[in-house]
């Protein structure tokens, strides 16, 4: 009421859903898993898997109200990837043997039996059944020599055969996949499921070919149009000794990312070697620090999960609107720290309340969730909580900048402002550490996105405090402790102040830097920016660029009045108002809409008095 904590999505708190979750995929495709209507086995193939990831996405969303993510997913698809690669060989040398020419598929097809447990099946099935039977027979193979290093010990044409056939089959999931995720809907009939695939750090080939094709199914587009993909949002895990720099195993395929964000705007970049992320483990990916695509993050668990990722995620989040304990403390440096101190214990109180209110519902109201263990250590003696405590309780804040320009007349693009950000988020830091520690639960500081917090927060401030120069005279607050869309700078110099304060940050933040056009013909120049970041300990970067496509031709680029090519002023306009893109950014309220009109370029050229 008096606009200085906002508990988000009441109507969400009202049935008890929760935030965010990286879904556990390895254990859901390796084991199959059950639906109100039925099960679904393991799969047995990558599209099969790939698929199936899409239907996951969706039934988890259900289940939530905030975004879905597979933390690791070229690691998950490589053992899919080798069952497809095993059968494409095994056809590949049967098309080998003399009876295959005169075999009578369409009858043999045709003919059905049933089998020992009462299925009816077709002649054709036996008959690959016992295809693979004799294979196995005949070869003296197992199932595990079908790796794509293995390729000595195979048979050349049947292996060029059958990597020839997994390709395309690969090729083919990505594209539904993403197709699939850009129509399926969410519960409220509206909006697509918020999903978020990190991929890039497997070094097996299997697993690098599937990073591949995820990176030309994001440059390629979807549609008549090839359209940009809204989802998912592709996130690149930026690894020291893996793929940062040239001679690394997966450079290539950095250098294909850049080739996607500079066009695509996605992926996005997040630093596995992230202070922040210390102590997980190099063989485990579960434990490599990843986002969902907003910028969530999973801290160290205390509960006994440390670093892993998967099957966790933020429960509920809630924001301290800085701004209003400003004025509230009359502009007085000590009495604000004062009065946000007791705001950061009353935030905590908020975020318990509302985390047991959700650990009080019955399991049968999730039963997906609950029933297939997509939230990691679920014990059903115990209830829900079990599972909800490895979560995270993210305390967010909101108007950084207009927060220091009350207290001491500048924000942190001085040396003063950002002093005294960094002292704020200091006690933001040390509370949570405290709080986490008494009540054995995940807090940690989150700099909240505020979609529309930064426009309603700011009408009530005006409310009450008038227009205030270079607080109040906008319509909209900062984002969290970002540098104000306003000021003119390089990317170099916004990362370098934003990377003082990011570290502070445990349960999410994003860096993003906005660039005047595409950089597909600089890629040298986009790489040396996000090297920066990374060698900064940013944990997660984003490139914000124009992406304009012709809804008549298909021309994607940066368009202004008209297409350059047709001359159509039918324009699809993309843009990153938040950690997402959207289409529909006219939509967002006004005072989003007036902080996108804001935004200056982070580029050299564009600042008053370069002559270079």
């Amino acid at each position: 009421d008096n606009n200085e904590i906002y508990i988000h999505d009441l109507n969400k708190y009202a049935i008890g859903f929760h935030n965010c979750l990286s879904i556990p995929f390895d254990d859901l495709l390796s084991k199959g898993f059950h639906t109100r209507q039925g099960d679904v086995r393991p799969a047995g193939s990558l599209n099969t898997a790939m698929q199936l990831v899409a239907v996951i996405f969706q039934l988890q969303s259900l289940n939530q109200f905030g975004g879905v993510s597979a933390t690791h997913i070229d690691w998950t698809m490589v053992p899919y990837f080798r069952k497809s690669f095993m059968k494409h060989y095994i056809v590949a040398w049967a098309k080998e043997q003399e009876s295959f020419a005169d075999t009578d598929f369409i009858n043999m097809y045709a003919d059905t039996y049933t089998d020992s447990v009462g299925v009816v099946r077709s002649v054709f099935d036996e008959w690959c059944d016992k295809n693979k039977a004799t294979f196995f027979e005949s070869t003296g193979l197992t199932k595990e020599d079908f790796t794509l290093a293995n390729k000595e010990k195979l048979d050349a044409r049947c292996y060029n055969s059958a990597l020839c056939d997994t390709l395309q089959e690969l090729r083919q999931a990505v594209e539904a996949m993403y197709h699939n995720l850009n129509t399926l809907q969410s519960r409220s009939g509206d909006q697509l499921p918020f999903t978020s695939i990190n991929y890039g750090t497997c070094t097996l080939e299997e697993g690098r070919l599937v990073s591949r094709a995820l990176l030309l199914g994001s440059l390629e587009g979807i549609g008549f149009h090839h359209n940009t993909p809204i989802f998912p949002c592709g996130i690149f895990p930026y690894m020291k000794g893996v793929n940062d720099r040239p001679g690394t195993p997966n450079y290539d395929l950095k250098q294909l990312a850049m080739r996607s964000t500079s066009q695509r705007l996605y992926p996005n970049y997040a630093n596995v070697d992230w202070s922040g992320n210390a102590g997980y483990d190099p063989n485990d990916p579960r434990t490599y620090f990843s986002t969902m695509g907003c910028r969530t993050a999973n801290g160290f668990d205390i509960n006994g999960f440390g670093q892993l990722k998967d099957g966790r995620g933020n429960i509920c989040p809630t924001t301290i609107i800085l701004p209003t304990l400003a004025m509230e403390a009359g502009g007085d440096v000590e009495a604000f720290m004062t009065l946000l101190d007791q705001k950061i214990h009353e935030a905590k109180d908020t975020l318990i309340e509302r985390f047991n209110w959700i650990c009080s519902q019955d399991p049968r109201s999730a039963p997906f969730m609950w029933e297939n263990n997509t939230m990691a250590g679920y014990v059903p003696e115990e209830g829900i909580r079990s599972a909800l405590k490895h979560g995270t309780l993210a305390m967010g804040q909101l108007g950084m900048a207009e927060t220091l320009q009350i207290l001491i007349g500048k924000n942190h693009t001085h040396p003063e402002g950002l002093a005294l950000a960094k002292r704020i988020e200091e006690l933001f830091s040390k509370r949570c550490n405290e709080f986490k520690h008494e009540y054995k639960l995940n807090f940690g500081v989150y700099y909240t996105p505020a979609e529309n917090l930064c426009f309603t927060a700011m009408e009530k401030f005006k409310a009450r405090y008038g227009v205030i120069k270079n607080v109040s005279d906008r319509d909209y607050f900062t984002n969290s402790i970002h540098v104000p869309v306003w000021e003119k700078m390089t990317p170099f110099e916004k990362i370098d102040i934003e990377c003082q304060l990011t570290g502070y940050s445990s349960a999410g933040c994003i860096t993003y830097v906005e660039l005047p056009s595409t950089t597909k013909n600089n890629i040298t120049a986009l790489e040396e920016i996000i090297d920066y970041a990374m060698s900064h300990d940013i944990p997660y970067f984003a490139i914000n660029v124009p992406n304009d496509t012709c809804m008549n031709c298909g021309y994607t680029d940066e368009i202004n009045d008209a297409c350059p090519v047709c001359g159509s002023e039918s324009v699809r306009r993309l843009r990153r108002v938040t950690g997402y893109l959207t289409t529909d950014y006219p939509n967002f309220n006004h005072g989003k809409q007036c902080e996108v009109g804001d935004r200056v370029k982070h580029i050299r050229e564009y600042l008053p008095g370069c002559d270079c």
